[in-house]
């Protein structure tokens, strides 16, 4: 073969892979262009560094046919983006063959006249006013237009794209500042879909001299480039955007503001309704008619985004509707708006109809939002007339892609929400429903539980009846967030109850708390150590306040200190030994006494309350004084002013507040008598007892009064120790109150036939509604209440004193 004067031209891919053989490359090396097509040009000819980013020229031995070594130059000419073919990555363009012998022009003429008329390249020469003057048959191709029609006419004569005005700009930036300009632009191919996207690029031609000639632009088809990267970054926006949050509802919303407007012009995410209600969806394809909840729906119309109202509605989708035909399928579908399915789904409801018209409605996409083996609803979209283009079965997986996504989401949010619930249902269940009516105390209170990505804390208060007409107050905090938090909450709120119906001093009930937690916490790390539920730490704070005699008892084990507002409003916290949180053992809690007015103001709360918006913990118990001493009409302004002034609107932790306004009882409505330890006492007690009743208008009562007197009496005089003493208090119910100085406790018994005693607190227990005992600094106190009439019983705060 002669090679003396042949000239190869070679284009390369950005991957080396060879998109182009000239007839002068097949007659220099002996490949065909149907064989060199597609093979990396490093092994085909041996080329190994020959393309590279810049312009090169060097003497290599490149492999023929033949498999012979032949040293040739080559001469490597990089392509800008986008001019290898319809690839939008670089290549190069090597020209293969022997040093010219007479021309030395030949070789770049050669290059120029390939490049002009057979290159893939659409190219177009436009003169210094942006007329064309040229343009190659590629272009002619891609334009549909001959050159007679293309002659003379501006871009915007034959662009009807809307951005090439924009582009003609660039190509007249490009003829006056000499530097190359690039740009996509979309516009209509005769030979393909009506929108297209087009890599396009302006570089000014110039002569010897280096005067302007004109302009040439190159255009290369990148609809597919585009498309990949559109999808691309709709698929990672999904991936950010989607699922910020654990709530079913938002995640709905996200996923329709992700694919408007970008994939479709209407979204709607509907749910099984089953769902919503915290149940468990049955696994698999659902089939039938089925009712679907609404929880998001977006639609562009006009270029304006609306996000219907409708949202949370539901509605029944029959068999043969698109929805249900999906969710029994568990495939998606695509419709047109005149397929048989569509028409007869419309055809049922003039609205649906009318809606249809008057977007515009062409194109729809049903898919069945599935995860872990469970439906969880359907996802329709549409395209109106605002994207003319209807749906291809190229965009069927990314939808299902973006859809997969979401469903993973919702389920997360549905199982949270449905674990949420169910620990909030628990924590709220194992809160007092409703405080005890007393007339001690004036109560208002709140639980406000954190947000829905923290989960359901272990924050309590409670506000239990003691005898004489006192009343403990708790507060505490478990540590930890969750359903092991609450059920442990659960645990010690029982605990104090029953502790406090023993009626220690606040100090030994926090002692015996305490016990008890190291106790079901060793239990529990017995049984599950690595289970970090099972350690169980909390803090908590338990006062007790007498209004007969107006002192107020508190001790802390690790909360926070109580504040105390004055009547006349000076705020300030208590002094109460701090003590260590529960569950650690070995240093003993301390019990404060402090006397309250009338009127003062005691505040409860939880370290959520005041850690919430500020940092720094003294800051925010500042803000709490504060909040507390600003005048309010009740007691339950004041708790919803500390809540709005104190707690953020996603809180990062639960918090309890309990505020506790003090009342002192009427002393007309308290009598006492000191008795003296003689048998012949308990005649003369009796009678003051029964006349004091008189004297209270109980004289339906007071015969049972009579008889709870004498055998209380009689028990201390006969087993007790002076000094004895006893006290009634008339509130809502009638308290029977013996103290004496012996601490030894009775117990109730069953006294034989023929047995001379024994019978006396069982006659008490018969007579009364409930009654105990309770150990005192000076001995023991029995005490017993009696139910009264309902029409002298009614006592309300008016019989206590306010201030």
């Amino acid at each position: 073969m002669d090679t003396s004067r042949a000239l190869g031209l070679v284009v390369t891919d950005h991957d080396g892979l060879i998109t182009g053989w000239s007839r002068g490359a097949e007659q220099l090396l002996g490949h065909t262009a149907a064989e060199a097509a597609g093979q990396p040009v490093a092994e085909l000819l041996g080329l190994e560094d020959a393309a590279g980013p810049e312009e090169r020229h060097m003497a290599l031995p490149v492999r023929d046919r033949d498999g012979s070594l032949l040293t040739l130059p080559v001469s490597s000419y990089p392509l800008a983006d986008g001019m290898a073919g319809c690839e939008t990555r670089p290549g190069s363009i090597l020209v293969v063959g022997p040093p010219p012998t007479g021309d030395a022009l030949q070789e770049r003429e050669a290059l120029s006249t390939w490049t002009l008329e057979a290159s893939p390249l659409a190219l177009t020469v436009y003169d210094t006013d942006l007329r064309c003057v040229w343009q190659s048959d590629r272009m002619r191709r891609l334009s549909g237009l001959s050159d007679e029609e293309r002659r003379g006419r501006r871009l915007t004569d034959v662009l009807p794209a809307p951005d090439a005005a924009r582009w003609e700009e660039r190509v007249r930036r490009a003829l006056l500042t000499g530097e190359e300009q690039t740009d996509e632009i979309r516009g209509s191919n005769p030979a393909a879909s009506p929108t297209r996207v087009f890599g396009v690029s302006a570089t000014p031609l110039r002569d010897e001299r280096g005067q302007t000639l004109g302009v040439c632009t190159t255009v290369t088809d990148v609809t597919r480039a585009s498309r990949d990267r559109e999808r691309l970054a709709l698929l990672n926006d999904a991936s950010v955007r989607v699922g910020s949050t654990l709530d079913v509802t938002q995640t709905g919303r996200e996923l329709t503001e992700v694919v408007v407007p970008r994939f479709a012009d209407f979204a709607r995410v509907d749910l099984l309704e089953v769902l919503l209600r915290g149940d468990e969806p049955a696994p698999g394809p659902i089939a039938g008619a089925v009712r679907l909840r609404r929880i998001a729906e977006l639609n562009l119309f006009e270029g304006v985004l609306e996000a219907q109202t409708t949202a949370g509605d539901s509605d029944v989708y029959l068999v043969n509707s698109p929805a249900a035909l999906c969710l029994a399928s568990g495939r998606s579908a695509m419709y047109r708006t005149e397929d048989p399915v569509i028409r007869a789904w419309a055809a049922l409801s003039p609205a649906r109809q009318a809606k249809i018209a008057r977007f515009g409605t062409h194109s729809w996409m049903l898919l069945p939002v599935r995860a872990r083996g469970t439906t969880l609803g359907v996802v329709m979209l549409t395209r109106t007339r605002e994207t003319p283009e209807p749906f291809e079965p190229g965009d069927l997986p990314l939808a299902e892609d973006l859809v997969a996504r979401a469903a993973v989401c919702l389920d997360n949010a549905r199982r949270f929400t449905r674990e949420r619930t169910a620990a909030l249902a628990l924590q709220r269940s194992l809160l007092p429903r409703r405080l005890p009516h007393q007339s001690a105390v004036q109560v208002a209170s709140r639980y406000l539980p954190a947000s829905p990505s923290i989960g359901v804390g272990g924050d309590w208060y409670d506000v239990i009846r003691l005898s004489g007409e006192r009343v403990a107050l708790v507060v505490g905090d478990v540590v930890g967030h969750g359903i092991h938090a609450a059920a442990a909450m659960g645990r010690l709120r029982t605990a104090v109850r029953t502790l406090a119906d023993v009626d220690p001093t606040p100090d030994e009930l926090l002692t015996r708390l305490d016990d008890l937690v190291i106790q079901l916490s060793a239990e529990s790390d017995g049984d599950r150590d690595d289970d970090l539920a099972t350690n169980i730490g909390a803090t908590c704070l338990y006062a007790v306040y007498d209004p007969v005699s107006r002192r107020c008892s508190l001790a802390r084990a690790g909360h926070p200190a109580p504040v105390l507002v004055a009547p006349d409003g000076a705020a300030g916290f208590l002094e109460v030994p701090a003590g260590p949180p529960l569950g650690l053992g070995g240093v003993p809690f301390e019990s404060v006494e402090v006397t309250l007015s009338p009127g003062s103001l005691l505040a409860l709360y939880t370290d959520g309350l005041v850690e919430a918006r500020q940092r720094d913990l003294d800051a925010g118990l500042e803000v709490l004084r504060t909040a507390l001493t600003v005048p309010a009409d009740s007691l339950e302004d004041v708790c919803e002013h500390v809540v709005r002034t104190a707690l953020p609107n996603s809180p990062v932790d639960d918090a309890a507040l309990l505020l506790v306004r003090t009342r002192a009882l009427d002393g007309r409505r308290v009598a006492a008598w000191d008795i003296a330890a003689d048998a012949a006492a308990v005649s003369r007690v009796r009678s003051e007892s029964v006349r004091r009743m008189v004297s209270w208008g109980l004289q339906e009562a007071a015969f049972v009064t009579e008889l709870v007197v004498s055998e209380l009496v009689t028990n201390a005089i006969r087993y007790g120790a002076p000094p004895i003493q006893l006290r009634l208090i008339h509130d809502h119910v009638l308290t029977c109150e013996v103290s004496d100085a012996s601490s030894t406790a009775p117990h109730m018994r069953r006294a034989r036939v023929f047995d001379e005693g024994g019978r006396g607190l069982l006659l008490v227990a018969q007579l009364t509604q409930r009654w105990g005992t309770r150990q005192t600094s000076t001995g023991k106190t029995i005490w017993c209440e009696q139910a009264l009439p309902t029409e002298v019983g009614a006592v309300g705060p008016e019989s206590a004193e306010a201030a």
